[in-house]
């Protein structure tokens, strides 16, 4: 014998419009699970920046920014591009930074990249302010009208005018950051150097900025060989002469700061740590 239960009709397949509105209210939950852990996220930053632990430090940690970010995109997976994801947590970091004591960034715009590099690094909410001369942006640096200079990296036989580096006033300003931190590819990439007061804090994969002054009888060959005996074997290294004095600009890898006995080993008239930051990530590595 048959039952009804044999011969009812299974359950219709939910409309269309019901799926959709499943899906939308998932979302909901998921977007007041995600406001919730920022909401507790900004409570312990506030904590932290009310603690005596913080002192009278500076809120900006590109270091520890850049371990946080290096994390994220270790784990990250699925559908939301890299990039995406970097550019959310950028705005939660500015905002953190933001929460411990206000900052402005000057920007010498000696092309359209740098205020775009700046907004995108420091938040969109950041007061950028553009600036006619890297002397400019320096300037605003050290009388605390800004907290941070955005520069650009430095080029071999640029114009004097434009050669930050050899004005710039380590160590009481240092380079501390580069930007971008994350890119899709390094082809063709538009980049800046940040800097801001006191040295720049570690991120564990780092590279150093040195100023170096010696007799103009020395070449190019013999500053590189001096550095690689010293241990200090330069990525980059740009050179002008002038005035019987040579000065250049190397590029190491690790963390060199003042009183490393390295730079003492090193047969120049003076080798001046400029700041060091961290290595920035590129999607076509690995």
């Amino acid at each position: 014998m048959t039952s009804a239960a044999d011969t009812a009709s299974p359950p219709a397949p939910p409309s269309a419009e019901a799926a959709l509105a499943a899906l939308r209210g998932e979302i909901d939950r998921l977007d007041d699970q995600l406001h919730d852990l920022v909401m507790r996220r900004a409570e312990v930053v506030a904590s932290l920046a009310a603690s005596r632990v913080k002192g009278g430090a500076s809120p900006l940690r590109p270091g520890r920014e850049a371990m946080i970010l290096r994390r994220l995109l270790r784990r990250h997976h699925g559908d939301l591009p890299p990039g995406a994801m970097v550019r959310l947590w950028r705005e939660i970091l500015a905002s953190s930074s933001a929460m411990q004591g206000g900052f402005g960034v000057a920007v010498y715009t000696r092309d359209s990249n740098q205020p775009r590099l700046a907004r995108e690094h420091f938040g969109s909410l950041t007061p950028v302010r553009s600036m006619p001369t890297a002397a400019r942006a320096l300037a605003a640096v050290g009388s605390g009208e800004a907290q941070v200079a955005v520069l650009p990296l430095p080029e071999e036989g640029e114009p004097l005018d434009q050669a930050w580096w050899l004005g710039l006033d380590a160590p009481r300003l240092q380079v501390m950051a580069r930007l971008p931190f994350w890119a899709p590819n390094a082809e063709n990439l538009p980049e800046a150097f940040a800097v801001a007061p006191g040295a720049p804090d570690p991120s564990g994969a780092d590279r150093s900025l040195l100023r170096l002054e010696a007799a103009a009888d020395r070449g190019r060959t013999q500053l590189l060989g001096a550095l690689a005996a010293a241990g200090l074997t330069p990525r980059t290294l740009l050179t002008r002469r002038e005035g019987g004095v040579v000065r250049a600009l190397a590029e190491v890898d690790g963390v060199v700061a003042e009183g490393d006995p390295r730079l003492a080993a090193l047969p120049f008239d003076r080798a001046l740590p400029l700041g060091f930051y961290a290595v920035p990530e590129r999607g076509d590595q690995g």
